[in-house]
């Protein structure tokens, strides 16, 4: 009988989780590649090269492919038959493997778990929890499946109880155009249909840590309901034109991933939930004989790719920045920022917003004025790093502050990820201010281009502090000019009449 031993245990949920935080799934990184050769949108070929150039970055530096090191989820295939040397639970162990993997001096990942999440939401510091799903099955060995999933793509999840008679993929379809650009596509949508409400989005965080394989499919045949399913969704919503960072493209999704479940008569369920650019997951198992032998992949596997739009990019010097050099950029044109800005999340801005219901000044040093606030919460630098990877949060979250910000600060705009709302945009158009977007799961490439940070208020927020940041090159993308135009709304729609007229030429044919 196999004896599973607790330093194992442990030090294989510490390395599995460093490994997932810089290497890529291999499957996912030959999607992305296959996606960016076909890409003909220039604005999400241009959002995929950074994505691919990042990963092979980090697999090389060892260091996060996403500032969002995630929320760890561990799926336990326990055999009947195994015997534990240990005085931990399981449950002990796995939180205290995902600790060392966190507090890893040679590659320190983000804590961003908070206790007390309906009140004072304080910051574990150590990103435990995780969250563990265990199951007990025959045989002797221990099988672990984990994950790192960002908060952008969980915020993202999408459930209904359907009528039985009701259409899947017609939900689907509907549902898809309202989850925006938050969860960094192009990534993977899983779904979990049958069961009860807890059961299926069960289903659909467990199908997206399998492989992607709906290349294989095509090729094959389809061989169930599921399978004819998962391709016909597949072609469906990257026939919506949402594209890369929801800039207008033809990749959405690179796979569908589905499990099912029995259900009762009178149900429905279907649950659906994104992974993102940032895609991390592992499998392994233990078998007694140690803990789980991690090899690196190689990093000939890694395309090659140049950031080629340098050159065509427009320079911009933040120090002397007007109004009336904002109110000249394009939904869409390509930006390199040189000088300081600003940081701000979720947490900062809920402090602004009561200092400034008190009738009190802003903390010394932050004086936004002819600035942009970056929406950020980097990872704490390691060697001689000004900062670790730091990309963008979803800009949709600080929406209710937005109107406040320009009101009350003199901002010039911000920088994130994804869209902004109708009355955000019409509060840009109003002040004449403008949202930038840097590419959501290229967070090591553009920490490149911050030469130094330096906390300068609400410090014991920790990762949700007001930073200010010095950049060279900073490249970014003007998502919604000063006239209130917007590139996530004229993208999408540009791509989805290009996507069809396509359709229609291969049909005739």
């Amino acid at each position: 009988m196999p004896l599973i031993r607790q330093d194992d245990f442990i030090n294989s949920i510490h390395h599995a989780l460093q490994y997932i935080s810089y290497y890529h799934p291999q499957d996912y990184l030959q999607a992305l590649n296959q996606a960016y050769e076909r890409e003909v949108s220039p604005a999400a070929k241009d959002a995929i090269a950074q994505i691919l150039i990042n990963s092979r970055m980090c697999a090389l530096g060892h260091r996060p492919i996403c500032q969002d090191t995630g929320i760890v989820v561990v799926f336990l295939k326990i055999g009947m038959n195994v015997r534990w040397d240990a005085s931990l639970s399981v449950t002990q162990m796995v939180n205290e493997g995902v600790r060392r993997a966190y507090l890893d001096p040679s590659n320190v990942l983000r804590a961003s778990m908070v206790t007390d999440p309906a009140g004072l939401r304080q910051n574990t510091r150590d990103n435990t929890p995780a969250v563990i799903h265990m199951e007990l099955v025959p045989g002797k060995t221990v099988e672990v499946t984990l994950g790192a999933k960002g908060g952008g793509s969980e915020n993202k999840a999408k459930f209904a109880m359907l009528n039985p008679s009701d259409s899947i993929v017609d939900w689907v379809l509907k549902t898809v155009p309202t989850m925006g650009a938050g969860w960094c596509p192009p990534g993977i949508l899983s779904l979990g249909i049958g069961g009860t409400p807890e059961k299926a989005m069960l289903m659909a965080k467990e199908a997206m840590m399998t492989p992607i394989d709906l290349h294989e499919i095509r090729l094959r045949g389809p061989r169930n309901k599921l399978e004819e399913l998962r391709l016909e969704l597949y072609d469906k919503v990257n026939a919506l034109g949402i594209g890369a960072q929801g800039l207008g493209g033809l990749t959405t999704v690179l796979d569908i991933k589905i499990m099912d479940y029995p259900t009762h008569a009178a149900s429905l369920p279907v649950a659906m939930i994104p992974n993102c650019a940032a895609t991390r997951h592992i499998h392994f198992t233990l078998d007694g004989t140690g803990a789980a032998d991690l090899s690196p992949p190689s990093l000939s596997d890694w395309p090659d790719i140049a950031w080629d739009n340098q050159e065509k990019a427009r320079k911009v010097n933040l120090d002397t920045l007007t109004r009336q050099d904002v109110a000249t950029w394009k939904a869409g044109e390509t930006l390199l920022l040189t000088g300081k800005l600003f940081t701000g999340r979720d947490a900062a801005h809920k402090r602004i917003q009561d200092i400034f219901a008190r009738h009190e000044q802003l903390p010394d040093g932050v004086d936004f004025t002819n600035r942009f606030i970056y929406y950020v919460g980097p990872v704490d630098p390691i060697g001689d790093e000004a900062v670790g990877p730091a990309g963008p949060t979803t800009a949709t979250r600080m929406d209710k502050y937005t109107d406040m910000m320009l009101d009350r600060t003199a901002l010039l705009g911000m920088i994130g990820k994804a869209e902004r709302g109708k009355d955000t945009i019409a509060s840009l158009h109003r002040h004449r201010a403008v949202y930038l977007i840097a590419v959501g799961g290229a967070a090591y490439l553009v920490s490149k281009a911050i030469q130094s940070a330096r906390v300068i208020a609400f410090a014991e927020l920790g990762m949700e502090a007001i930073y200010e940041f010095i950049v060279k090159d900073m490249p970014v993308t003007v998502a919604v000019d000063s006239n209130g135009q917007s590139i996530h709304q004229s993208g999408p729609e540009e791509w989805k009449i290009k996507i069809e007229a396509i359709q229609r030429q291969t049909h005739s044919k």
